[in-house]
């Protein structure tokens, strides 16, 4: 009987995984038409009062995304006025979706991940992931791994697509 040989571990094939750099602390969406005066209007006494007395320590260490679930018309000071107070808890603040956030933390970071074990290699870049990746990720992981590798697929080794091969 023949021994069963994994060539795709023996290989050069290197993984790329966006989903190693998914963020490990909490994300929470905090919507601020809690402070509005019926959910949709701002009266800044009103609303500078209830910020005073939110409890801003459950956002410690923790991501957070701001939005407004109503349609409201805010000035523009009203964001940033909940962001000053989120600032000595949260690690990073953004006005906008869960996406938009993340999409900011894996810009951030896939700067400065070192390609160079990358360099000259063919490279897989996973596409199936547990973990709600934002597409947009995935194209910012090219343009960095582009540079360095000599070929790169998408998806899994059973199944990749070739994206690109350098000539």
């Amino acid at each position: 009987m023949d021994e069963i040989v994994n060539r795709v571990a023996n290989s050069a094939l290197q993984v790329f995984d966006l989903e190693d750099y998914f963020p490990k602390q909490p994300i929470v969406e905090l919507d601020i038409s809690q402070w509005l005066f019926g959910g949709f209007i701002l009266k800044e006494t009103e609303f500078r009062d209830q910020l005073k007395q939110h409890d801003w320590t459950q956002y410690k260490e923790a991501y957070v995304t701001l939005y407004c679930s109503e349609d409201a018309i805010l000035p523009a000071w009203a964001f940033a006025l909940v962001s000053v107070y989120l600032q000595p808890y949260a690690l990073k603040t953004v006005n906008g979706t869960k996406k938009e956030l993340l999409l900011s933390l894996y810009q951030e970071t896939l700067d400065t991940v070192d390609y160079s074990p990358f360099q000259d290699k063919p490279v897989i870049l996973k596409g199936c992931s547990n973990k709600p990746v934002p597409q947009e990720a995935y194209v910012l992981a090219i343009q960095k791994l582009v540079p360095f590798a000599k070929s790169i697929m998408f998806g899994e080794a059973c199944s990749a697509v070739p994206l690109y091969k350098k000539k």
